[in-house]
């Protein structure tokens, strides 16, 4: 079964570590180790950061598990690496978007929650296969939104990159 400290450190490195940044034309704003102020606006880890101190890293870690990992019930999942793509994308595009992907991959109804028959289907498919069309649907995903909105051009470099990596 997936581990979840595993894909947790892989993650932290992506989101950059346990730091606060503020980048403009980031829809997801103000970010502490990749955590959204404006997405997660109740993350008990602002208080911390309001009051100009570090939020313990068993917090973030915490609010991760819950939040990502346990919404793909990734402990279930048989291979590393899928659980590692599911739970990074959906922390990077959102759970929904994650779970819809992979569940246009595996051939289940794409409704964007994650539930057994989800559960059961990625770990039916090969994979290998998954990972890799996993990959190519995330670039589809990044391109459709810089075509969207050009101004988010400046982060599909990083994007893909995360891509790339997550096949390593």
């Amino acid at each position: 079964m997936a581990d979840f400290l595993q894909a947790y450190e892989k993650t932290m490195l992506l989101e950059g570590g346990y730091k606060l940044t503020d980048i403009k034309s980031d829809r997801g704003g103000q970010t502490y180790a990749g955590i959204s102020r404006k997405f997660h606006p109740n993350w008990q880890g602002w208080f911390y950061i309001d009051k100009g101190e570090t939020p313990p890293s068993e917090m973030v870690r915490g609010f991760y598990k819950v939040e990502f990992w346990d919404k793909f019930q990734a402990d279930s999942i048989v291979d590393q690496k899928v659980a590692e793509s599911l739970y990074d994308f959906g922390v990077n595009a959102g759970v929904k978007t994650s779970a819809k992907l992979a569940q246009i991959i595996c051939g289940v109804t794409p409704d964007g929650a994650f539930g057994p028959k989800s559960l059961q289907a990625v770990n039916s498919i090969d994979a290998q296969t998954f990972v890799l069309s996993f990959a190519i649907a995330k670039v589809s995903r990044y391109a459709a939104i810089v075509t969207k909105d050009k101004s988010q051009i400046k982060f599909l470099l990083g994007w893909l990159n995360r891509t790339l990596k997550g096949l390593k």
